[in-house]
């Protein structure tokens, strides 16, 4: 067994994330993996669980975030979840 590191949960059923930094992470949970290792939104400050948008190095959940928090770049990008082509 092992203990999750963001809960302290001790649990026979734990998992491992390895990130591109090489850390290695232990959790017991996918709320506890999002909670330790998701970006959050720079404009609304959810955590970005999806894909989102990243803009002049900066991490949106959204385009309209985007668009929220950087009134430049960020005009450039658009949602695709629901978009008519044309």
């Amino acid at each position: 067994m092992a203990v999750c590191e963001t809960c302290g949960n001790d649990y026979y059923m734990t998992f491992e994330v390895r990130t591109v930094g090489g850390g290695v992470h232990v959790f017991d949970s996918f709320e506890c993996a999002i909670h330790r290792l998701a970006p959050v939104c720079e404009h609304c400050g959810t955590r970005i669980v999806g894909h989102g948008a990243e803009v002049s190095g900066r991490f949106y959940c959204s385009a309209h975030c985007a668009r929220s928090g950087d009134t430049t770049a960020g005009f450039e990008i658009r949602d695709s979840v629901g978009a008519y082509p044309g």
